[in-house]
Parts: structure tokens; sequence; C-alpha cells
């Protein structure tokens, strides 16, 4: 047990964030997590916006998943307003500063260390604790691999400043690792991880699909995402799929994620290639059901252009199902074998992807080595090396 109190600042406490948090708990005093949240979300519904729907996805009930919390962590939403986006807004980063501050101070809250995630604007907070303070920042750099580029090209100083001033960075990829050492030599790469209590085999596969109205007769194709936006690369799945079907009839694909807006052009491709009985769109599922998707999967297909590290993957290899993937930043880190699924180069190339789609249907997969895989990415083995870093002096 180390004794020491954890300040987290994140922007939500659910998925990987909570993952992480909540296994750290058992091994630290406390952990206070600080999250901001934009009141404007709240009334997004009467917000004349292209996006409106994307605004839903941030109000306060979504930003933080409180089942099973430990008692050990305490989450605090903090009230900030704003109009514009995060990555647009120069002074986000400095006025959350100042809230955050006069927050702790009215709370009394007392840390040892700042862990943030994401370089803007919750690593930049944690820069500007930091000197106030005099305390220990360890920042995860969670962007996605396009992300990161166009922040690294930007040469924003506040970025740079970010990066410089924190004590260690955590990369959840290794390929850019070099890129951050230009600026900060203590960059390690730690990956994601997941849950083993949530994502773990289920055997009564057929009791599953009967609970999820699936046909017991077809072989399930799955995409899940937290949002269904271009980089996560639908619409060349369903392209996939169309070309998939010409060959055979057996399977049904199923894209899970939350809308924004942009679900409105997979449905009109769906439409126009006539594939209402072998494509559903389903939106948002609640995270303790995703488990229950991934173990009727037969693939897990995950075509995105750009990632960090892409922790559906290994939550997907938790569950025993093979995944396929494009080389995207994250995933290639991943899928190291065709015992785990296959990686392919184009995220434009939907033959190929048909291809290893069908390739992947017919495919005898070893379960049992799958699941021995996917061990290594369990928060338990996971925090173990974040848990070094905060009992390291630097």
């Amino acid at each position: 047990m180390l004794k020491k109190r954890i300040l987290v600042i994140a922007p939500h406490y659910n998925s990987f964030v909570k993952g992480q948090v909540d296994e750290i708990s058992k091994s630290v005093e406390h952990i206070d997590l600080l999250i901001k949240y934009n009141p404007l979300t709240e009334i997004s519904n009467y917000i004349p916006h292209k996006n409106s729907k994307h605004f839903q996805n941030f109000r306060k009930k979504n930003l933080a998943t409180f089942k099973d919390k430990p008692s050990n962590v305490s989450v605090h939403l903090i009230p900030t307003v704003y109009f514009k986006p995060d990555g647009k807004n120069k002074k986000l980063g400095d006025m959350l500063f100042k809230k955050f501050d006069k927050y702790i101070q009215k709370n009394n809250l007392n840390f040892d260390l700042i862990h943030a995630h994401f370089t803007w604007p919750y690593g930049y907070v944690a820069m500007k604790l930091k000197e106030k303070y005099n305390k220990k920042v360890i920042l995860t750099v969670h962007e996605n691999r396009n992300w990161l580029i166009k922040e690294y090209e930007s040469k924003n100083k506040k970025f740079i400043t970010t990066w410089k001033n924190s004590d260690v960075i955590i990369r959840v990829n290794k390929k850019d690792i070099p890129l951050l050492k230009r600026y900060n030599e203590n960059t390690v790469n730690i990956p994601n991880g997941y849950d083993e209590i949530i994502f773990k085999k289920i055997e009564n596969i057929d009791k599953i699909k009967e609970d999820l109205n699936i046909p017991k007769n077809k072989k399930i194709i799955l995409n899940v995402a937290n949002y269904v936006i271009p980089h996560k690369n639908q619409l060349n799945l369903v392209k996939a799929v169309y070309e998939l079907q010409k060959k055979r009839k057996d399977f049904i694909l199923y894209l899970i994620g939350n809308y924004t807006g942009d679900e409105k052009k997979i449905i009109n491709l769906i439409d126009e290639l006539n594939l209402k009985d072998v494509v559903k769109v389903l939106g948002p599922k609640p995270h303790d059901e995703i488990p229950l998707w991934m173990n009727v999967a037969d693939l897990f297909v995950f075509p995105s252009y750009s990632e960090s590290f892409g922790v559906v993957n290994i939550e997907a290899l938790a569950c025993a199902t093979p995944v396929i993937s494009t080389i995207n930043g994250g995933s290639e880190e991943i899928i190291t074998s065709e015992e785990y699924g296959f990686i392919y180069t184009n995220p434009e190339d939907y033959e190929k992807l048909a291809e290893l789609i069908d390739k992947g249907l017919n495919k005898k997969w070893d379960s049992a080595k799958i699941l021995e895989y996917s061990k290594e990415f369990t928060w338990e083995n996971i925090s173990e090396e974040i848990l070094n870093l905060y009992s390291t002096d630097i």
C-alpha cells in the first residue's frame, strides 16, 4: 500500500479511466478525480447546431459511472461554462486551472501527486497545478495518432510546455515514444488495460443470443466504438460487408456506438446498398452489456483510421473473440499474431477487409490462446507499472 493521495484530472470517469483508477485505488490511500462538465450540454436539445446530438454524450450523467466505485475514490464534477470546443479553445486550460484550483482550496483536497489524462486541457491544468503546489505530475497521452501528430506539428507552446514540464509521460503505444522523447526523456510506454471482471468469456452463448434477439444460425460480426465518427471508418466496413455478401449470406454485422449525426451517412449507405437485413445499427449500449455482444461475436472488426491504442480490441480478445483491425497507430501493437486476428494496412481498402472477414469467419480459432494472451492487458497487471512510477522519485 502506497500512503499517497492521488489527484486525477481526466475528461470522464468511465471506460479506461475508471478501470485504471479503480484498480490503482486498491494500492493507494485515496484518489480525488476532477472532471469538468459544461452545463450547456444539459440543454443541447435546444441548441441549433449540427452536432447537438454529439453534445448530449457529454452531459453530466454520461461523464461518470458510479457503479462499483471504490470507497476511497471521490469523483468531483465541476461545472465550467464555455462555448468553443475544447480543441479550439485556447483559454480553456487557464480557465480550468483557476476553476480546479479554487475547488481544491474550497474543499481542502490534499494530494501527493497528480495524474492527468490527455495533453489538452487536462495535462496543461496539471502542469499549472504543479507550478503552484510543487507536486509530481504524470501525464498519460491518450490522443489518437492523428490527433497527437496535429498537436505536435502545431508547435503550440502550451502543449510543448505541458510535455516538457511533466515529470513522466506515459504513451499508450510504442510507436510515438521517440516523438514525445524529443520534449521529455522521461517518456515510457504503458498500454491501456481492461477490467477482467467485466470482460471475460461466457459459456452459454445460445442463451445470450436469445436475450439479445440475435439469430442463432448467423455468424456475427461486431463493431463497437465510443462514437460513430468518420475516423472509426464504419462506412468502409459497410462497403466491405456489401462485397462479402456477394460470397456468403450467413452473417450479420452489428454496429454499436453513440450517435453523433454521422450515423445518418451509414444508414443512408445501408439503404443504398440494400443491406437492411445484413447490417444493424444499434446505437449506444450500456457498458456492462458490451461484453455480451463481444461474446456472441464470431469476429470483432475495427477498421479505424487512427488510434492511440484501441482498448476495445483487448476487450474483445478477453471475451475470446478474434479481431480484424487496421494498422492505425495502436491496434498493430495488440494484434501481433494471426493467432489473435488479422491486420491490414489501408483503411480505404474495403475489398481487402471483406477478404479478411471471410477468412476470419472460416478459420477455426484457438480460444484458449486468445484468452491467455489477453491476460497481459488486465488492469491488475498494467497498474503495477503505473504504481511503480507513483512510488519512484524523479
